[in-house]
């Protein structure tokens, strides 16, 4: 099953429940995926309906960080909601270990070995880690690595 058919029968289980809040956020999900397949003209595959994902992810992580400042904390917990709707979707998290592992592994595979290298590194990691870790973190891990 593809993660766009489990997130449309997902859907359909939350209005069969009455469930509001998850029903909301699915439907949000389904627009953006569609949204970009009618932009692009394409069909989304799982990667890409992930990088769907983790943009509204980070959207509301954002948007925490400006309703907090803003003191509307009503809806800080609509959106901490959200994102909790939306991680269920996203692959089980890489450990740190792991991720650590995998930087040390395409640093030698690139031979790395300048910040000048970033991007290199960063190719090969990206595909391997999409969906199960923090981009902007594990970007700054291998500026640090290479720095």
């Amino acid at each position: 099953m593809t993660l766009k058919t489990r997130i449309t029968e997902d859907m359909k289980a939350a209005m069969r429940a009455g469930d509001k809040e998850r029903l909301g956020t699915v439907r949000m999900i389904l627009a953006a995926i569609k949204q970009r397949e009618v932009d692009e003209r394409i069909q989304l595959d799982d990667p890409q309906v992930l990088a769907a994902i983790e943009k509204m992810i980070k959207q509301r992580r954002e948007a925490i960080v400006q309703f907090d400042l803003g003191g509307r904390g009503d809806l800080v917990a609509r959106e901490m909601a959200q994102i909790t709707v939306l991680q269920a979707y996203l692959p089980e998290q890489l450990s740190d270990a792991e991720i650590d592992a995998l930087i040390d592994e395409a640093i030698a595979s690139t031979g790395a070995s300048s910040a000048r290298d970033m991007g290199k590194v960063m190719g090969v990691v990206k595909p391997k880690i999409q969906g199960r870790a923090d981009m902007g973190s594990v970007s700054a891990r291998v500026k640090s690595r290479l720095g």
